[in-house]
């Protein structure tokens, strides 16, 4: 069931379209067309429904930056300083974190999207990014669609059609916490599975600073579960306040379960993406949440499948993806599995 709503003002002076989808199971998840963001995800549980994605109220969303829920382009991650080679030319690029762009810059995640068409269970929003775009270049036309089954499963369609050869790589940006995700609770407590054998370390800036590196031996082997807490904050996470790295998958789906802390609940994730870049929210707090209140470090964890980041910048990662080619179309996709254990 599809229910429109609207509230508030947009930068743009007209309303945020707010579209709720619900399904015969009572699970129910709501979108807004400003960023095509996922606003709340309710899974029934117990009778009720509990929510397990953090978000804010919606005039927050203007001013939160830890990209809750948003569609995240047109390319997600870091890009070293701004700038990359591709077809023998230098692009410059609008920078946005320091002296390097992040999530696109003033990117995807930061616009209106049109609604291109919506039924009982989903919502397909469109967006055209045109060429010099945070110094992109080629004119992009790009369509996510929201899809809420009858399993309660959330999948997320990406498709994309650029003129000219360009960076592209979209995901979502949506912090899980299966415990409680209104008020907010440490994630650490989670547990983690990932079929991944190598990660990708990076300086403080999140910039790659090494080559893929195999997990065994090291705190980033997530090949058999264990909790976010049990190897937190050694090695290489240091420099980044905790995970925030990219895993390359080895291609079993579902790539990897998040499960809650009491194991009630769990998420499997499914994706076409090479990569998942795993961040434990080192730097959520001050974060809006729906209850008025603010979020702090480590109260979400976000699951992003998305391409290795600065692919843009190291040719020989681009076999996994990275960059869209003139007039071949990109589509990837995302399934998030929730189930409730007894």
């Amino acid at each position: 069931m599809l229910r429109q709503s609207h509230t508030g003002l947009a930068p743009d002076g007209k309303p945020f379209n707010l579209f709720t989808l619900t399904n015969q199971q009572g699970m129910r998840i709501q979108l807004m067309d400003w960023g095509a963001t996922w606003l709340s995800c309710q899974v029934p549980v117990d009778g009720g429904l509990q929510e397990v994605l953090l978000g804010a109220q919606v005039p927050d969303y203007l001013k939160q930056q830890a990209y809750l829920g948003v569609t995240v382009g047109r390319y997600a991650n870091r890009i070293a300083n701004s700038r990359f080679r591709l077809n023998g030319r230098t692009v410059y690029l609008n920078a946005n974190q320091g002296k390097h762009q992040l999530h696109g810059g003033e990117g995807f995640d930061k616009r209106r999207w049109q609604v291109e068409k919506c039924g009982d269970n989903f919502v397909q929003f469109s967006l055209f990014s045109p060429n010099g775009d945070q110094g992109f270049v080629g004119n992009v036309q790009v369509k996510t669609t929201y899809r809420l089954t009858e399993q309660n499963s959330v999948r997320i369609e990406f498709e994309a059609l650029t003129d000219e050869d360009t960076p592209l790589n979209l995901t979502n940006h949506a912090y899980f916490n299966l415990d409680n995700a209104s008020q907010g609770t440490d994630v650490r407590g989670h547990f983690l599975q990932l079929n991944a054998d190598y990660f990708l370390p990076v300086n403080e800036q999140g910039i790659p600073n090494a080559p893929l590196k195999a997990v065994q031996g090291s705190s980033f082997d997530f090949r058999q579960e264990k909790t976010l807490a049990q190897d937190f904050l050694q090695q290489e996470q240091q420099l980044t306040k905790g995970y925030d790295h990219a895993f390359l998958l080895n291609g079993t789906q579902p790539c990897a379960v998040l499960t809650s802390s009491n194991r009630q609940l769990s998420l499997a994730l499914s994706t076409s993406q090479p990569t998942l870049q795993i961040y434990t929210g080192n730097y959520l707090a001050g974060t809006p949440n729906r209850l008025g209140h603010t979020y702090q470090d480590y109260q979400g964890i976000a699951l992003e499948p998305e391409c290795l980041p600065d692919t843009p910048n190291h040719p020989e990662w681009q076999k996994y993806g990275g960059i869209g080619k003139k007039n071949r179309p990109y589509k990837q996709w995302i399934e998030y599995q929730f189930g409730v254990n007894n």
